[in-house]
């Protein structure tokens, strides 16, 4: 009979939920950057001239240029990391075939470091050795899942779709035919949508949300008010 309190969840548990939260805090920073690099295009060549052409074009390319960049930026990141993570479990593996007990030595030494007796740490390095030698040292000795290595492709997906995400939200509601309220109107879509993903981010690391939020919405609110300054000026240098 379980002794659970009544309407309490489960606590999340295993290897893979601290991988599934940097996943899901990379999607939200990749959405924050979309947000604030296409606001400040468009608004920037919003103050520039009123040409509907002129904004959209610009911001389409600002949004497809900025997640191409983000998706690349990160391939290119992730399988160095993922060639890093192959070599040393390759190395590890050859340890392990040539030098066994030296390994096992080793390993029961990082269980006595967490607290373990010696006795005790022997054993569960034993049994553990005997379950899957290489997964118990590479969690233990090196923090990484053999099963389970980040891909350079899915890297790549997830920043170039959270980026396109955040990015459609200053040009879609830059589109909108609202007048001399457009660029207002992008300002506060832009400024809700930094409040959601400060919010988020903040609760993802345990970090005070008010502040995070502040600082989210005050950058964001800084950059739209610099781009549109320096277009407003270029505008009217050119005009």
């Amino acid at each position: 009979m379980s002794t659970e309190p009544a309407g309490h969840e489960a606590e999340p548990h295993g290897a893979g939920l601290g991988a599934r939260l940097n996943w899901l805090r990379a999607g939200v920073l990749g959405a924050n950057d979309g947000i604030v690099s296409v606001a400040g295009i468009v608004i920037g060549v919003a103050g520039a001239t009123s040409n509907v052409t002129a904004i959209a074009t610009a911001g389409v390319a600002g949004l497809v240029a900025g997640a191409m960049s983000m998706a690349g930026g990160e391939y290119v990141s992730v399988s160095t990391q993922r060639d890093t993570e192959r070599a040393v479990l390759a190395k590890e593996r050859w340890e392990l075939e040539t030098m066994p007990d030296d390994e096992l030595a080793e390993l029961a030494g990082l269980y006595q470091e967490k607290g373990l007796t010696p006795e005790l740490a022997a054993q569960v390095a034993t049994q553990l050795t005997e379950h899957d030698a290489l997964r118990a040292h590479a969690e233990a000795e090196l923090g990484i899942d053999p099963d389970e290595l980040t891909s350079p492709w899915a890297a790549a997906g997830a920043s170039f779709l959270s980026f396109t995400v955040g990015a459609l939200i200053p040009l879609l509601v830059i589109l909108v035919p609202a007048g001399g309220w457009r660029i207002w109107l992008t300002v506060a879509a832009v400024l809700v949508g930094l409040t959601v993903t400060g919010f988020v981010s903040a609760r993802l690391g345990g970090a005070p949300a008010g502040r995070a939020v502040l600082r989210n919405a005050g950058m964001g609110a800084a950059t739209m008010a610099f781009t549109w300054a320096v277009g407003k000026a270029f505008g009217t240098a050119v005009g």
